[in-house]
């Protein structure tokens, strides 16, 4: 009943008879089993999918996870399920599986940050014949729900076994296609509050882990992103909980604990857009690939209240400060050569200088004169800088944050102490102020027209009618600069991700 690297809960469910043939009740599978020695002589821990008979309705059944210690624990139980009238050898039609994955995705949303009283009206699952992995889709589903069960519901004995085995499971090369094609199927809006489900629960087991341990974790799914290649459009998606990303440097003052809380429970949510078109020449093939739009957004996992309490508000938070982005074909046997169209966008700098002596004589009962001088030097940058350069065949975009004060790069660099405490620096009330270099969300949007023009590829013509595959790898660091609050805690973070797109030479 299952594959080589996680259950096939779908293919079960299908193959489940009718409740006239049941010979026990529940019906039961199980999903995953704690390792015990071969000396030991009782039965180890394991977690378990059953399916129950409903003694107020002999119509519908529901499905439970459980697990079996001394006693058997329920963790979860789902909504009553229609049992199949049309087919004699059947538990379950085609309706009550897609019912039945309907309730698995409500409540991966339920976990999340925001609730929502109209879920279950906002989640449409289409006709199973419309979808050729729908199997992959739900066994997804059920995995990333068992998930989130064990990560709050599961009891010490069976926890962290069952989430180490859950997370390889989750990151198998067929289920991470499923979560492409589930986010394709469900639409922008609910991804969102999906992946915030997801990670805010990861951000929970991190937070578990680093306190029980007292040193860092690294991430136990580390990024979930996907690209789209269709209609002369790239993009790439990306999510991750901040408390994941790799630490780049941070200051030697310690953070506070409910500065801690404001930092961690915040997720990074990425997209990256590219148009692209393919023009043939008299001897060549032109690939042409634009900047459409790089976004990068921070948004709490948690709600506003709980962020108050336990922490220090949702506007002490990182903020994008470097974003480096690669674009690679990867089978590079038909390229020419590769170029790009500016390779630069160079900040606006304004620089007065004004000098000034001073001069005052004593009062008549002393001698002597007073004498000051002063200088005074202000600059305007532009915060943000675009750098388009070519390494070898590979495109190379790179946008910096620059301090307004000094011009420094801020991801390699950190505030001065007076800088710290002047309520008039360019960090400070960040996301309010004329001059941000953030939108009020607190996050950057680089449009094609601003930052960055075009790259182009030259491919012989013995490429036509093939498709050609180009990788999209980037970087994106955080860093975070005290906001409102009073402390001289800063530290930057980094993101790696990777994805493949493709593009036909017509």
């Amino acid at each position: 009943m299952a594959s080589s690297s996680y259950p096939d809960v779908l293919a079960w469910i299908q193959t489940l008879p009718p409740i006239s043939q049941w010979k026990q009740n529940p019906m039961s599978i199980t999903i995953l089993s704690s390792s015990s020695s071969s000396t030991s002589t009782t039965s180890s821990p394991s977690l378990k999918l059953s399916v129950w008979k409903n003694h107020h309705s002999p119509t519908t059944v529901f499905f439970s996870i459980s697990t079996d210690l001394t006693l058997t624990i329920s963790l979860w139980s789902s909504k009553p399920i229609n049992t199949n009238s049309n087919d004699p050898l059947r538990l379950l039609g085609s309706e009550s599986i897609s019912f039945l994955l309907t309730n698995f995705i409500e409540d991966i949303l339920s976990y999340g940050p925001y609730k929502c009283s109209s879920r279950s009206s906002s989640v449409k699952i289409p006709k199973l014949d419309s979808l050729p992995n729908f199997k992959a889709i739900f066994n997804l589903s059920f995995l990333t729900l068992t998930l989130l069960v064990c990560i709050y519901e599961a009891p010490p004995e069976i926890r962290s076994q069952s989430l180490a085995t859950l997370k390889n499971q989750l990151i198998d090369p067929q289920m991470r296609k499923a979560s492409r094609s589930l986010m394709r199927m469900m639409g922008s809006n609910l991804e969102e509050q999906w992946m915030r489900s997801i990670n805010l629960a990861i951000t929970n087991w991190i937070v578990e882990l680093q306190a029980a341990a007292h040193r860092s974790f690294r991430t136990p799914s580390p990024l979930f992103s996907c690209s789209f290649s269709a209609l002369g459009l790239w993009k790439v998606q990306l999510y991750c909980p901040v408390i994941a990303m790799d630490m780049e440097s941070s200051s030697g003052s310690s953070a506070d604990e409910k500065l801690l809380f404001s930092l961690k429970y915040q997720q990074l949510e990425g997209v990256m857009q590219f148009n692209y078109e393919v023009v043939e020449q008299e001897k060549w093939v032109d690939v042409t690939v634009y900047t459409d739009n790089i976004r990068c957004d921070i948004y709490r996992l948690v709600n506003e209240t709980l962020m108050g309490e336990r922490g220090v508000g949702s506007e002490e938070k990182h903020f994008p400060s470097r974003i480096a982005v690669h674009i690679t074909p990867i089978l590079q046997t038909n390229i020419i050569s590769v170029s790009v169209s500016s390779s630069s966008a160079n900040p606006t700098r304004e620089i007065e200088l004004e000098k000034g002596i001073e001069t005052s004589f004593d009062p008549p009962n002393s001698l002597g004169l007073k004498l000051s001088a002063g200088e005074t030097v202000s600059m305007s940058l532009k915060p943000w800088k675009f750098e388009g350069s070519v390494y070898a065949y590979s495109a190379v975009f790179s946008w910096f944050l620059h301090d307004n004060m000094d011009g420094r790069e801020v991801v390699s660099s950190k505030p001065s102490a007076l800088a710290l405490i002047n309520p008039r620096a360019w960090f400070k009330d960040r996301y309010r102020t004329a001059y941000r270099p953030f939108t009020r969300q607190g996050g950057v949007v680089f449009a094609g027209s601003e930052y960055g023009k075009s790259i182009t590829w030259k491919v012989d013509k013995a490429a036509k009618g093939k498709t050609m595959e180009f990788e999209i790898k980037g970087w994106i660091w955080l860093t975070y600069w005290p906001n409102k609050y009073r402390t001289f805690y800063s530290e930057t973070r980094r993101l790696e991700f990777r994805e493949t797109v493709q593009l036909t030479i017509a």
